[in-house]
Parts: structure tokens; C-alpha cells; sequence
């Protein structure tokens, strides 16, 4: 079958340009004219045909959006019919030998496996994404875990800490951790205390203990010491996080996470 005019099969059905159809008629009428007294015959935009833009210009001159109408085979095959011309005849057996060609058992079948491919290539992405989300998650719970984990630990005590006991969980001293902070500028040594800066202080991030030690000659020594609430604790966490240093159940958790990918 030798074509005619260039036939649009993209979408659920073949399609054809009313301009195009118009023109290869050799319709003197000018086009929108005739394409509007053609629809006096009872044709719906949506169901008929579509209204659509062709760029009719040159390369030289520049283009100009024109309307066009992309319509169906069957609006196309009757309007053929009612120019009662020759070319509109023939026209009208091209028309009729598409559609049958459209509708053969093997185009059916043949568009059947287009979509049921376009389908499962869609469920391929869809199922791609979702895996990739999911693999997401999963990493942002294997990092938040450890952390969850350390803030459970902290936040099961209420009662105030040692700086000993803290510097035991990052794995140092508590010479060590005393001097991190120092070099962090949150605290400073007063005699023989390390006292919080006066940004840091009235913040509930500690409080000063005094106790008394009894001396060998009978008397006693009065001394104090900064001792951390759990505020303080999670405050200290958040600052050395900053630093890159991180408490030992911290990082056991995120290398066993690692190890795990």
C-alpha cells in the first residue's frame, strides 16, 4: 500500500494532519475556514480530533506557529467522502485500507506486546527507584543506630558523672579529654579545677562538688570538682562529633555497618 499522506501511529490510534489532508485535497478554501465548516458536521474536539501546533515557517525566514488539527482515520476517511471529489474518493479507499491494516489480528498483537513491554520497562524503573530508596534508608538507620544507641545509653542515667567516666568512653584519659576540651574552648583549668567558660556555664552542663580530704597530720583539705549532668554529657557529645571524635560504641557501630555493604 503505497502511502499517501504520512499517517501518525503513535499513540492508540493512527492519526493524520488536517493541513496535510486539506492541502492534499487541493481544498481552495483557506484552512481554518473549512476545517470550522467541517466540524458543522459533528465533530468533537477530544474524540474526533485534537487541536495542535505545526511550525509552518522556513529556516531562513524564521517559523510561525500555525494551528493545525491531528485527527482520527475515521474523522479523516468521512471528510474525504463529503468533498465528492476524486482525489477525495481515493483518499477515502486509502483511509479504509489503513484502518484495515490497523486492525489485522498480528498490528493487535503487535501493539498488545508494545504496551505490555512498555508496562513491565515502567515496573523495571519503579522497582529500580524503590530499591534505590530502600538501600537509602537502610543506610541512614545503619548510621543513625550507633548514635541512637550512645544516647540511649546516656540518657538511662540521671545522676551527674565524673569527667573520668566520660573520657572512658571515647578511649582516653581523663588527663587527655580534660586538655580536648581545653583546646575546644569549653572549659579552662581554675587551680586545680577545670571550670566551664562563661559562655557555657548556667546552661545546666555541670555542676562543682565540694568534698573534704583528711590529711595524715589530722587535718583536712577542702577541694572541688566539676562534675557533668547528663545535659552536659550530650552537649560534650554534639562538640567533639564536630571534631571528628566519636565514642567508642559509636564506632564499633558504624564499622560493623560498614563492614556490612
Amino acid at each position: 500500500m503505497d502511502e499517501l499522506i504520512q499517517i501518525n501511529y503513535e499513540g492508540e490510534q493512527p492519526r493524520v494532519s488536517g493541513r496535510d489532508l486539506h492541502d492534499a485535497l487541493g481544498i481552495s478554501t483557506k484552512y481554518a475556514d473549512w476545517f470550522r465548516r467541517m466540524c458543522e458536521y459533528g465533530f468533537a474536539e477530544g474524540t474526533d480530533y485534537q487541536t495542535c501546533f505545526s511550525n509552518l515557517g522556513s529556516e531562513v525566514h524564521g517559523g510561525q506557529n500555525k494551528v493545525d488539527h491531528e485527527m482520527t482515520i475515521a474523522m479523516a476517511k468521512e471528510l474525504c467522502m463529503i468533498q465528492r471529489t476524486e482525489i477525495g474518493r481515493k483518499f477515502r479507499k486509502y483511509f479504509i485500507q489503513v484502518e484495515e491494516a490497523w486492525n489485522t489480528p498480528e498490528m493487535v498483537m503487535a501493539r498488545a506486546l508494545q504496551m505490555a513491554n512498555k508496562t513491565v520497562e515502567q515496573l523495571k524503573l519503579q522497582n529500580s527507584t524503590l530499591t534505590a530508596q530502600l538501600e537509602e534508608r537502610e543506610k541512614v538507620i545503619s548510621q543513625l543506630q550507633p548514635k541512637a544507641r550512645y544516647m540511649d545509653y546516656v540518657l538511662q542515667s540521671k545522676s551527674l558523672v565524673l569527667t573520668t567516666q566520660i573520657a572512658k568512653d571515647y578511649g582516653m584519659s581523663a588527663v587527655a579529654f580534660n586538655r580536648k576540651l581545653n583546646d575546644m574552648g569549653i572549659q579552662f583549668r581554675a587551680g586545680t579545677q577545670w571550670v566551664l567558660y562563661a559562655k557555657y556555664q548556667n546552661k545546666g552542663y555541670a555542676h562543682s562538688r565540694t568534698f573534704v580530704i583528711p590529711l595524715s597530720n589530722g587535718t583536712t583539705e577542702t577541694k572541688m570538682q566539676t562534675e557533668w549532668t547528663q545535659k552536659g554529657r550530650l552537649f560534650l557529645y554534639e562538640q567533639l562529633k564536630k571534631e571528628g571524635i566519636l565514642p567508642l560504641m559509636e564506632k564499633e557501630g558504624e564499622a560493623v555497618a560498614g563492614g556490612s555493604e
